[in-house]
């Protein structure tokens, strides 16, 4: 019985003490109270060149939390141990780049607990930098204000623009003539492409040029606008593709004329030489019975010198016959004389007149000689027939260069 209460006692004891540690040892209750900034603005504008200091209040201790930001931008400071922001920038982080104007930087904000990493507070606010000095926006073409080409050339140049605070968003042109640019241009950086055309200046212009005035207007989303002022002058200028069209067939009618002239030369030479011979044979008959009338004069017979009388006068009378048979070819002779000179001319002109090369300086008078040459000929040949035949070209050449053609028209010298 004794030692039964004994038991009992220290199981008593040992029961008291274990309730009593357990006691000892309950935690305590946490602070439920949430963390948060008390006064933060979510929006600031700040002046460039200007110091602005915020102080962040919490609603709990200060000293047990750590501040710090995330991409923030450069300039942007905040002290870890009590919150305050510091916000300095200056002009030259806008000058090179590193900051720009009036651009949202969005911040992010936190506060951590230094013991508990449970309590703490992520947040973001946004600043945005101005700047009260207005850098305005010009519109660069990288060309001068003035230009001079010739008719035929191409002009292309880059529109560039030199951005202030507010850039320039929108380019249109203007100008004094309808031209249009064949590349687009409607944003910095656009190409103005334009080909002065052949006959763009006018005969009544003066000084034979043309000048046009392109002016160039770049907007910003404010509408402020800025104009750049380019002066083109366009000389007159030879067009040589249709130049070169042109004289090639004036050359080849040309051409085409001699040998159709000189097919009309061998027509009429070939006449004369036929009117010629017959003429010849009615003056040799009528000299012949004119000798055979006086020998026979001669003699003793009398039959035979009536016949010698009556003989002159046949030879007398073949002369009205050789006038109506073969009239003299005077007119003919004068005809193919005035061909031959007008082909001599012509092919003179076409030696004299070849061009130097595919942009020959001079063809617009060579092509107006030739062109003035030929229109004077054919008038001058307007009553002379033409051949209607197709002549070979190189057979008619070679009957005028024959050496005995050319004797009957060469000058012959006075004994």
């Amino acid at each position: 019985m004794k030692k039964l209460c004994i038991i009992l006692l220290l199981t008593f004891v040992y029961t008291a003490a274990y309730c009593q540690v357990k006691l000892d040892t309950i935690p305590v209750a946490k602070d439920t109270v949430a963390l948060r900034i008390k006064n933060l603005n979510p929006y600031f504008a700040i002046q460039v060149d200007s110091l602005l200091k915020y102080q962040l209040v919490i609603n709990k201790d200060v000293s047990k939390y750590y501040f710090f930001l995330k991409n923030a931008p450069l300039g942007l400071k905040i002290n870890k141990d009590n919150g305050l922001l510091s916000i300095k920038v200056d002009k030259s982080y806008f000058l090179s780049g590193r900051l720009k104007y009036d651009y949202d930087y969005k911040v992010d904000l936190s506060v951590q607990n230094l013991d508990n990493p449970l309590d703490k507070v992520d947040t973001t606010f946004n600043i945005l930098f101005y700047n009260t000095e207005i850098i305005p926006s010009k519109v660069k073409p990288t060309v001068t204000n003035s230009l001079i080409i010739d008719e035929g050339d191409t002009v292309s140049f880059k529109i560039q623009c030199d951005n202030g605070n507010f850039p320039i968003e929108d380019i249109t042109y203007i100008s004094n003539y309808p031209i249009k640019s064949l590349t687009p241009v409607a944003r910095c950086g656009d190409d103005f492409t334009w080909y002065a055309p052949f006959d763009f200046v006018k005969p009544g212009d003066k000084d034979k040029q043309r000048k046009i005035n392109l002016f160039f207007i770049g907007t910003n989303k404010f509408h402020t606008t800025d104009t750049a002022r380019i002066e083109i002058t366009v000389k007159e200028n030879i067009n040589y593709p249709q130049q070169l069209m042109e004289f090639s067939n004036l050359q080849n009618e040309t051409r085409r004329y001699i040998v159709q002239l000189k097919s009309s030369f061998r027509i009429m030479d070939r006449k004369i030489k036929k009117t010629k011979g017959t003429r010849t044979g009615f003056d040799l008959a009528a000299a012949s019975t004119a000798l055979g009338g006086t020998i026979f004069s001669s003699l003793p017979n009398t039959s035979q010198q009536s016949t010698g009388k009556i003989l002159p006068s046949v030879g007398v009378a073949l002369v009205p016959v050789k006038e109506a048979t073969a009239p003299n070819s005077s007119y003919e002779q004068n005809t193919a004389t005035l061909i031959r000179s007008s082909i001599k001319r012509l092919e003179y002109l076409l030696t004299e007149n070849t061009l130097v090369g595919d942009r020959d300086p001079d063809i617009i008078n060579k092509t107006n000689k030739l062109k003035d040459e030929l229109k004077q000929t054919q008038v001058q040949l307007i009553d002379i027939p033409i051949a209607e035949e197709k002549p070979d070209e190189k057979e008619v050449d070679d009957y005028f260069n024959n050496p005995k053609v050319n004797k009957k028209y060469r000058l012959k010298k006075k004994q």
